[in-house]
């Protein structure tokens, strides 16, 4: 019987995962994932060429959009397999925004492998800025597959990668693997040179920094605390961040509501959205350990914000200002700056006057850094993703089988 790879989307874009790995009736999809340039509210992004009216397994590798956004457009009686930090992470998320999700979710235990019909999967934590992210080992039918999601070599996992490229699975017949940044000059430094630079940005500092950054970037949150308590300044996260890092308290060491020089802004927008009795109860709770956003205008207690253009809206309400002694930081991709929330936010600080700076570095893997680890893994074949410039940077690395979305490959 043949194994059978089709990636449905994402040969050549960045987002939008969907991958089918397919063995006589049996079938694995890989993420389904929301494209990123889709409009907010657009449906009907299931790619046509998935076929949605036979049996499938979705594995998801990690909780970012673009990798799992299209579960409430997937058949509900499908089923879904993923870490149970993940799992937890989008039921949250899709609390928060009003979206569902339709499908049973079966929690998996990382560096365990468990069988799907034909299909043995063997998921392999790796180094990512979405907490919870995993490669995917699958065999079936004398076949290996690798899919690398989406990875990096600095973050403050990244002895995961190390430790894959070590001993990385023998006799491999094909690496899916992501090209984010193949071809851009994206900053890949370490989480610890950002540390270092966030010190030395707050120690100039004389009045609040305003930070903006992903609430599920884990590893930029505990960052961001460790140069808190280097400069005797607080962190303060909003209602939304302080459950993702309460409800992930269990999976790692992370900074959560009730730590030292840790608080909860408590604003309207957010509180709003916690309606219902559990998170009534959780907003109380929080609000405990909380304060105002009035509270921000204290001149006596240096703080790091939390910034976006919700937060901002309810920091007005509660006349909090930026002025010239305080420092904003975008600490996200550069690009979304452009995007009307990202100018939203520079247009708040510009007419402040306040001190701008850009600390930041990639979820994704260097060009230099996706060359040393396709070579590590060795390949029969690698079948580039997730990337948009794979065809004029395919010098250095394996043997490349170049796909086009939809077409299958028999392996």
């Amino acid at each position: 019987m043949t194994l059978t790879l089709t990636v449905h989307r994402a040969t050549d874009q960045i987002g939008g995962n969907c991958i089918e790995l397919r063995s006589g009736d049996e079938r694995l999809i890989l993420d389904v994932g929301r494209p990123l340039d889709a409009p907010k509210d657009a449906t009907g992004l299931i790619p046509s060429t998935l076929d949605v009216t036979r049996p499938a397994t979705i594995l998801i590798s990690h909780p970012h959009q673009d990798h799992y956004g299209l579960l409430e457009e997937a058949p509900a009686h499908w089923s879904v397999r993923c870490g149970e930090p993940t799992r937890r992470l989008m039921v949250i998320t899709a609390n928060v925004t009003g979206r569902t999700i339709p499908q049973a979710i079966e929690p998996w235990s990382t560096g365990v492998a468990f069988n799907i019909g034909p299909f043995q999967v063997t998921p392999m934590l790796t180094d990512h800025s979405a907490f919870d992210a995993h490669m995917l080992l699958i065999e079936a039918q004398g076949r290996r597959v690798l899919y690398s999601g989406d990875f990096r070599r600095h973050g403050r996992k990244s002895t995961l990668v190390e430790c894959l490229m070590r001993a990385p699975p023998e006799d491999l017949d094909v690496l899916l693997m992501e090209g984010t940044n193949l071809g851009s000059d994206k900053p890949c430094v370490t989480e610890s040179d950002l540390e270092g630079r966030f010190v030395e940005l707050f120690r100039k500092t004389s009045g609040r920094v305003f930070v903006a950054w992903s609430a599920q970037n884990v590893d930029r949150t505990v960052t961001l605390y460790r140069a808190c308590l280097k400069t005797g300044r607080t962190l303060v996260i909003d209602l939304y961040t302080a459950e993702v890092m309460e409800m992930l308290a269990e999976f790692g060491r992370l900074p959560a509501p009730g730590w030292r020089q840790v608080k909860v802004v408590m604003t309207a927008g957010l509180r709003r959205r916690y309606g219902g009795v559990d998170g009534d109860v959780f907003a109380e709770r929080m609000a405990k350990l909380g304060m105002s956003a009035a509270a921000l205008e204290q001149p006596d207690e240096p703080f790091v914000v939390m910034t976006r253009p919700s937060l901002i809206r309810d920091f007005v309400r509660k006349g909090v200002v930026p002025t010239s002694d305080d420092a904003w930081c975008w600490s996200q991709w550069r690009g979304y700056l452009n995007a009307p929330d990202g100018a939203a936010v520079k247009q708040w600080f510009d007419a402040a006057g306040s001190r701008a700076d850009h600390i930041h570095t990639s979820g994704h893997a260097s060009t230099s850094d996706l060359r040393e680890f396709a070579n590590a893994i060795n390949p029969k074949t690698l079948v580039p993703i997730h990337g948009v410039k794979w065809d004029e940077n395919q010098e250095g690395f394996p043997p490349i089988t170049r796909l086009k979305d939809g077409e299958p490959l028999a392996l």
